[in-house]
């Protein structure tokens, strides 16, 4: 998967929401707020060429020291909504 590079992250009021940085985004018309694991997990890998499912995983199990079965089921589904909306392609 690969991040898209039209969005930067930004705090607002409290909340993480990722908004379009160029031009080229204007028709993108939805507002995409993340909690703050989205918003860690988002912040590791905007930068990346590519990243994976696993590399979700991860990133949670370091970070919040959980399962990796727990882990990898949320890194799937942030994965899925991501690429629903448009913001990561596979």
């Amino acid at each position: 998967m690969k991040a898209n590079s039209g969005f930067k992250l930004r705090t607002l009021g409290g909340e993480y929401i990722l908004v379009p940085q160029s031009g080229g985004l204007v028709k993108f018309n939805k507002i995409i707020s993340f909690n703050a694991t989205a918003a860690y997990l988002w912040e590791q890998i905007s930068t990346h060429e590519s990243f994976t499912a696993d590399t979700l995983t991860d990133l949670l199990v370091e970070k919040y020291d959980i399962d990796r079965e727990t882990a990898s089921s949320d890194a799937r589904n942030v994965a899925k909504k991501w690429i629903d909306a448009g913001i990561v392609t596979e």
